[in-house]
């Protein structure tokens, strides 16, 4: 079972790196500390018995105000995928609101270069190394992060056909 594969893997050769390892709903997740981020990438990735070659997504949340801020306000998750295995893990670091900086793995999977812009511009996590890292979704013009729970929020009602000051066209 692959699943015992990666803990056997991880507890083997980066045993001081993992914090907790947490499986919900057959999901497995590792939560690992920042700086053995992109050695065990590197590791799952060219593993001959795991392979995890494909980085299905990158994402983070923000953790203000909720009794999981203790451990790190961002949370930065790596969605990997192995396709010899078909089997799905997530990586998860905690990162202290005065320094949300990581280490980039676009050496490792060049399709996290979009990946780590897009967590950039939205909550403003820094990507140690990326070769380009620059806004992707917001205006250059935006100043703060969208998806920080401390951004402030701001309302637009948008224009549909039943709340137009014209009447709607009538087809006959």
């Amino acid at each position: 079972m692959l699943e015992d594969k990666v803990r056997e893997f991880l507890k083997k050769n980066f045993e001081d790196a993992i914090i907790r390892e947490h499986n919900f709903r057959n999901q497995q997740s590792f939560f690992i500390k920042k700086e053995y981020l992109y050695d065990i990438c590197r590791a799952l990735n060219t593993a001959p018995e795991l392979e995890f070659v494909f980085l299905s997504d990158i994402c983070s949340l923000d953790w203000l105000g909720d009794i999981e801020e203790k451990e790190g306000r961002f949370e930065v998750i790596y969605n990997l995928y192995s396709l010899k295995s078909k089997y799905r893990l997530l990586l998860k670091v905690r990162l202290p609101e005065s320094e949300p900086a990581i280490d980039t793995v676009t050496t490792i999977w060049q399709g996290a270069n979009w990946m780590e812009r897009e967590v950039f511009d939205l909550m403003g996590i820094v990507f140690i190394g990326h070769p380009d890292l620059r806004k992707i979704v917001t205006p250059d013009e935006l100043e703060g992060y969208p998806l920080r729970k401390d951004y402030p929020l701001t309302y637009e009602v948008p224009q549909f056909s039943y709340n137009k000051t014209e009447p709607p066209e009538v087809i006959l």
